[in-house]
């Protein structure tokens, strides 16, 4: 019984149509499987994501499979996901490595049969089941909020700096829906605090040393410079590393995105200022949760968010904020 439990507790926080116990004991009787597709693989993100996606599976006796590339990259997600394909699963979770050039190869599970929601990052512009547009085919977006996330750390970033002074943002390259929105919500906020000024958006293409020497190009232009919003980890730590290398510590605010294992060192040497920790392991488990409730002929919610908790010196040894760092 107590399992039956655990798939109510877990539908129920989904909003999901809670099946009879027979109704589940029946769909128990067929052994799914669900394919997990990351972003890549070596991410402190993902392999938490796929903590929580594998606790979701054994609770529901599916079969997880779990396979990406090592970079986050399209040219390398596309033969994973035409692998998985080949390989007929019951549903697929993805987390896209671009909005635009997935839509065409996820259109090909849907053709095979196979549905398809997304995790973390999704394609066309997220919305899904509209009947309207060429990328609402999948049947979920399984997220963090992260418009929201942008304008947490514009929050937090504006309070670390007295709310005045010059920033930017340092991120990957336009068209990554998660760091898109990102961006886009830090800048929103931003237009709150009339005394902060947000420079140029500086593009690293995920290279960290390229945004350590962005940073000193950006500081050399601009002394009077505060903060820096990395909306990515690699993004966070290349400007990090460039903050510590100009002896700006303290004087120059980092937030950094995501909260792998490697940011508690970072906030207590004070080269990192704050992180916003995403809540991946949910992501990944009511992924499963979400999909398997569709394979037995529950409805699902077209957006599903999860949540961020902000880290800094002041709770990072809480027991209750370091369950959120990210798992190796």
């Amino acid at each position: 019984m107590k399992r039956w439990i655990s798939i109510f507790a877990a539908l129920a926080a989904l909003g999901l149509v809670v099946p009879s116990i027979i109704d589940v004991a029946s769909a128990a009787d067929k052994k799914y499987t669900v394919a997990l597709i990351p972003g890549l693989t070596t991410d402190a993100f993902y392999i938490t994501m796929h903590k929580g996606a594998d606790a979701a599976a054994k609770v529901l006796g599916v079969t997880l499979v779990f396979q990406g590339a090592a970079d986050f990259n399209p040219v390398t997600q596309v033969p994973v996901l035409n692998a998985i394909i080949g390989r007929k699963p019951d549903a697929i979770l993805i987390a896209p490595t671009d909005k635009v050039q997935l839509v065409e190869p996820l259109k090909k599970a849907v053709d095979a049969g196979i549905p398809v929601l997304t995790v973390d990052t999704f394609i066309g512009d997220g919305h899904y089941q509209t009947g309207s547009g060429d990328a609402d085919f999948p049947l979920s977006y399984i997220a963090s909020d992260n418009i929201l996330g942008g304008q947490i750390a514009a929050r937090a970033l504006a309070k670390a700096i007295g709310d005045k002074g010059k920033v930017y943002v340092s991120n990957v390259k336009p068209g990554i829906s998660t760091t898109d929105q990102r961006e886009q919500g830090f800048k929103d906020e931003m237009k709150k605090h009339p005394n902060i000024s947000v420079l140029e958006t500086q593009f690293n293409d995920d290279d960290a040393n390229k945004a350590a020497s962005q940073f000193q190009s950006v500081y050399a232009r601009n002394p009077d410079l505060t903060g820096v919003f990395g909306a990515n980890l690699f993004s966070a730590m290349g400007a990090a590393n460039g903050v510590k290398q100009g002896g700006m510590n303290g004087k120059v605010k980092v937030v950094a995105f995501d909260a792998p294992t490697s940011i508690v060192g970072e906030i207590k040497s004070g080269n990192v200022d704050i992180a916003i920790a995403q809540h991946p392991a949910e992501i990944g488990y009511f992924g499963v949760v979400a999909a398997y409730a569709h394979l037995t002929g529950q409805s699902v919610p077209t957006l599903i968010g999860t949540g961020f908790t902000v880290i800094d010196k002041s709770n990072i040894d809480d027991p209750n904020v370091k369950r959120f760092i990210y798992s190796d």
